[in-house]
């Protein structure tokens, strides 16, 4: 490695590296996030279906919508990951390409 990819890679990273496994996929925050804090979504869907007076159309309406507003929302994070991986690390994140900076 030339003493330019060293300043860099210093300056870049701060000596810190990669994590291991799958960076973004299921751990602690992720089911913590779906077990606990989206309880009251739970709550909101069951009571449009299980509740009276019962609007199934409305209901699918509301399901589609939050399908739509959290897919747009995964899709977009995932892409910026992808984009400031690639812009301020050297590379685009895990699982695309190895553990740690290149």
């Amino acid at each position: 490695m030339s003493t330019t990819q060293t300043i860099l890679s210093t300056l870049l990273y701060h000596g810190y590296d990669g994590t291991k496994g799958f960076t973004g996929f299921a751990n602690e925050g992720t089911y913590i996030i779906f077990a606990v804090i989206l309880v009251p979504v739970y709550i909101m869907l069951a009571a449009w279906f299980l509740g009276e007076p019962r609007d199934t159309k409305s209901g699918l309406l509301g399901v589609s919508y939050l399908v739509g507003l959290t897919t747009s929302m995964w899709v977009g994070m995932f892409i910026l990951t992808v984009l400031i991986g690639i812009v301020f690390y050297g590379g685009a994140p895990e699982p695309f390409t190895n553990v740690g900076p290149p």
